[in-house]
């Protein structure tokens, strides 16, 4: 299947996407052609595996991957070793509200069915292509993905993988699952700045002349482990056809019936796998962008008006403390063709403005709103009161934008991490309580009989590796990686 770049239009194959992650002109690749799934092949679906749905769905977008060789993959990256429970359980809260949770993998985050799955489809890229170069996978992170991408490749052969994170950015927990990261072919770095820094500077190095070529003389090419890599999306597709089919199965819905979903996001990529299920064939009805109080998606799906320029606030939800958020740019493709002007727009002023008639198209498919850090621990409270149910910030953002919504129908809201994750704030909103990370774990263990996750209480005793604390320029970043490489 064809590819095609938002900005300069240029196309590509399936592996291709894979192994370049950005577009040579700077945009990002998208299908040229979507396939679609009819109600019978989404019936079908209802009787697979998790593993199994999963090859035949990403084999739609990708076929030059066979589902034979998916399944294979698929199979190892949610494997009961992996996963602790079902995959992408449905969790039932009353007649017209579910719950989609999607952190019961390695690192606890819903980063993991996409960067468990991205190191087999990498691989077998390279392999088709006959490319004997060793990637050097570059991730800027507001929390999560820097540890899935560091747990899905720190076994990946010969590929290296470098994160980056904002120093004070992110819970503790969150900090130490990539600060105590096992691999020798793994690093990480925390940089004075925000998560839109790191981002940025990590996208200016993939066109960094002199850093490709200091790369290539030894054998290497870069490429991404965030969401500006199509590998992470198309996984992310899976798991909104199977919470459909999970709850039509359960009775929570009859197969044809629209479905809202209701999606906690930053960079936009979890919620534009929703969008691309749904123009795929899936029956969806409102997709709900949820955000904190870094609220510029809101803003902008309410008024058509993109404008960065405002102040970043650190949240208790910091995986969404995000700005400019990357996958953005894939949706405006699809409702409008090139995004060149927009995005050097944006990247000029740090806004831009839509026109009417496409902001009008894109409500007819979304709503948003958002939630600050006081009404998101209420919400937990909230939930947890009412449903006896453990909700952590993120999701408990999404859960205050539903419950304020008007949707009309059935409604899946998207949980994005484990509430151990959190545990801090979780323990302080249901019960005033606060205390350090693992003496809140242990108590929210004790209230709510759920044991928390030994990915995360074992973290406890381990020793940090990775300590240095680098500037925000891009600069910074390139020459810290060259060092690590001995280049």
């Amino acid at each position: 299947m064809q590819y095609i770049s938002t900005r300069e239009r240029l196309k590509t194959f399936g592996p291709d996407t894979i192994i370049s992650g950005l577009g040579l002109d700077g945009g990002l690749y998208v299908p040229e052609i979507m396939p679609k799934f009819s109600m019978e092949d989404i019936e079908g679906l209802a009787e697979l595996t998790y593993e199994k749905k999963a090859a035949k769905i990403i084999n739609a977008y990708m076929p030059e991957y066979s589902v034979r060789e998916l399944e294979v993959f698929a199979a190892n990256a949610y494997s009961k070793a992996s996963f602790i429970k079902d995959v992408a359980p449905v969790c039932r809260l009353n007649d017209n509200l579910a719950v989609l949770e999607l952190f019961h993998g390695p690192t606890c985050a819903f980063k993991d069915f996409a960067l468990q799955m991205l190191p087999h489809l990498l691989s077998s890229a390279l392999e088709k292509n006959s490319d004997m170069r060793k990637p050097l996978i570059l991730a800027a992170t507001s929390g999560d993905t820097g540890k899935a991408a560091l747990e899905g490749f720190h076994k990946s052969g010969k590929a290296k993988i470098c994160v980056f994170y904002p120093e004070g950015g992110t819970s503790e927990i969150q900090k130490k699952q990539m600060t105590t990261q096992a691999g020798d072919n793994v690093n990480v770095f925390s940089i004075k700045g925000n998560f839109d820094d790191a981002q940025r500077n990590v996208k200016s190095l993939f066109s960094d002349e002199d850093f490709i070529k200091s790369l290539e003389n030894c054998g290497y090419f870069v490429t991404s482990a965030n969401s500006i890599n199509w590998g992470r999306l198309v996984s992310q597709i899976v798991y909104y056809f199977s919470a459909y089919c999970d709850m039509a199965k359960a009775g929570m819905l009859q197969f044809g019936e629209k479905l809202n979903v209701v999606v906690p996001t930053g960079n936009f990529g979890n919620i534009l796998a929703a969008y691309m299920a749904k123009i795929s064939g899936l029956p969806l009805d409102k997709i709900v962008c949820a955000s904190n109080a870094n609220n510029v998606l809101v803003d902008f799906i309410n008024t058509g008006v993109y404008d960065s320029n405002r102040e970043f606030l650190k949240t208790a939800s910091p995986s969404m403390d995000i700005l400019v958020s990357s996958n953005l740019e894939r949706l405006l493709y699809f409702f409008g063709g090139s995004t060149k002007k927009l995005m050097e727009d944006l990247k000029q002023s740090g806004r831009f403005k839509v026109s009417d008639n496409m902001i009008s198209e894109i409500q007819s498919h979304f709503k948003a709103g958002f939630a600050t850090d006081e009404e998101s621990f209420e919400m937990i409270r909230k939930i947890y009161k009412e449903y006896n149910y453990l909700a952590d910030p993120h999701t408990a953002v999404g859960l205050k934008v539903y419950f304020e919504a008007e949707l009309k129908g059935k409604s899946l809201v998207v949980s994005t991490a484990s509430p151990y994750k959190f545990a801090p704030d979780v323990l302080k909103a249901i019960s005033g309580e606060e205390t350090g990370e693992y003496e809140a774990i242990e108590k929210l263990e004790s209230m709510t009989g759920v044991r928390a996750p030994l990915a995360l209480t074992s973290l406890k005793d381990k020793a940090e590796r990775f300590t240095e604390v680098l500037g925000k320029d891009a600069e910074d970043m390139k020459n810290s990686v060259l060092n690590w490489l001995n280049l």
